[in-house]
């Protein structure tokens, strides 16, 4: 129905009863769309911050959660503790705090505002910790005695059993980065910056009564998404069979 509506015309529009077949398609409410607004730069910030984001976490999430998991030093215990009660925690919480943190580097308006906040979350970390646990102590310690070091061990055993973990990180991780609102509203000031939902919001407020032109609006912000669950599917489906069974 969102492609069918995007493609009316404005007499079909308000056809009453609604129709599904298109009498005269028209691409007018996409031409609009980049041409009255900045779209094609609002998807690549959000291409770019969501990517970066989702590799970062996909990095350093699982490096943060094999430690937590498989290796013994000092504070193990009370330092996940503390980033799980993190979870807790309104991240209205953190709005003041972050903003005042990224307009005091002066980082306001930047990619760096709205990537380096969310370099690894406590989320990831606790998916990638849990899922490592599962990995057999004996497995690590035959790379060991192949003559491993720990890094290796990581990227070699645990990075390969962890797949499963991370492609379910990645697609929790791009979808909320590419509907992410408030922080990049808050932390971005010109056009050129916007993302995605922020332009999205202009449509509604300028272009609300044009409902091809949203529908238009959409469509382009829903198949991001869509793409990236089809090409995390099968690891996202195996990850919770295994799971499953590990039950």
């Amino acid at each position: 129905w969102m492609v069918i509506t995007s493609m009316k015309p404005p007499e079909e529009l308000y056809a009453y009863p609604p129709r599904f077949i298109v009498q005269r398609p028209t691409l007018q409410a996409y031409v609009k769309l980049f041409t009255l607004l900045p779209m094609a730069r609002s998807l690549f910030n959000s291409l770019c911050v969501a990517s970066t984001v989702t590799l970062s976490n996909m990095f350093f999430c699982s490096l943060a959660g094999y430690a937590f998991a498989k290796l013994r030093f000092p504070g193990r215990d009370a330092i996940f503790l503390a980033l799980i009660s993190s979870m807790m925690i309104p991240w209205q919480v953190f709005l003041i705090p972050g903003f005042l943190i990224v307009k005091g580097l002066g980082w306001l308006n930047t990619f760096q505002a709205l990537i380096i906040p969310n370099l690894a979350m406590p989320f990831g970390i606790f998916l990638c910790r849990q899922y490592a646990m599962s990995i057999p102590d004996g497995l690590l310690e035959a790379a060991r005695i192949d003559g491993y070091h720990e890094i290796g061990i990581y990227w070699r055993v645990v990075l390969p059993l962890l797949t499963p973990a991370l492609a379910t990180l990645a697609i929790f991780t791009f979808l909320s980065q590419w509907n992410s609102f408030v922080w990049p509203l808050i932390v971005t000031q010109s056009s050129s910056m916007r993302t995605v939902p922020l332009i999205i919001g202009v449509l509604n407020g300028q272009f609300g009564s044009n409902v091809a032109m949203m529908m238009a609006g959409a469509l382009v912000v829903t198949l991001p998404m869509l793409l990236v669950f089809l090409v995390f599917q099968r690891q996202f489906i195996r990850g919770i069979f295994l799971t499953s069974i590990r039950e």
